[in-house]
């Protein structure tokens, strides 16, 4: 099974940390946020990553290389200048990730996650992480309960940026940017998304101060 990280947004609200770099490539405790997920992805079996990218996008293939150090096989999904947002970055990978169910990875969170927790074998059409709901989002995304999400209800998550999908979710989409978040309303509607809850660590980096948030709460653990 292969994966994704995301990696292609802007990241105005880090500006000026963005200006030169590429979020996912800023650092936290001496370490790029990308690479976290890599390694995570990596012990938990999943080797062949696809990596997307528009912004700076040169300096990703440049500093992560093939994956070789990382014991990953890293293949690239050049946007050009304009990036493709979640759905249609992800659309326009599928080549690449082939017809087994794929995982994507959000390249500018944070996370302890154990991604071994995925299902290998899922029959919905996408199976998401959900967290508890940060202070930056109080109102959360999703209904959840049971494993299922649903359109309403009590419990309402917020997703994490991890999930895994199968090609299915996006038949009868186009080439050319668009969200992702539609395709999964539609398959809550339908009954076929799935989910979990995860209470670890998780840290949506959105501004310079959590990231150095994050920053202090490594380094005090190592």
């Amino acid at each position: 099974m292969k994966a994704m990280i995301l990696a292609a947004g802007r990241g105005e609200r880090m500006r000026p940390l963005t200006d030169h770099t590429p979020k996912p490539l800023l650092k936290v405790a001496d370490k790029a946020l990308i690479e976290y997920h890599i390694e995570g992805l990596v012990r938990a079996g999943f080797a062949d990553i696809i990596i997307n990218h528009a912004w700076l996008g040169e300096q990703f293939e440049q500093v992560l290389g093939d994956g070789t150090r990382y014991g990953a096989h890293l293949l690239y999904s050049p946007e050009g200048a304009t990036a493709l947002e979640t759905g249609g970055g992800i659309f326009k990978a599928l080549p690449l990730l082939g017809t087994d169910p794929f995982v994507v990875v959000n390249g500018d969170v944070w996370t302890d996650y154990p991604f071994e927790r995925l299902p290998r074998t899922m029959t919905a059409l996408a199976h998401l992480v959900l967290v508890p709901n940060p202070p930056q989002h109080p109102y959360g995304d999703f209904f959840f309960a049971d494993g299922v999400l649903h359109e309403a209800g009590t419990a309402k998550y917020t997703f994490s940026g991890i999930g895994m999908y199968r090609a299915e979710l996006f038949i009868g989409s186009k080439p050319g940017a668009f969200p992702l978040a539609p395709l999964l309303r539609t398959a809550i509607a339908q009954g076929r998304a799935s989910g979990e809850l995860y209470t670890g660590g998780w840290f949506d980096i959105g501004t310079p101060e959590r990231m150095e948030q994050l920053d202090r709460k490594l380094r005090l653990r190592d």
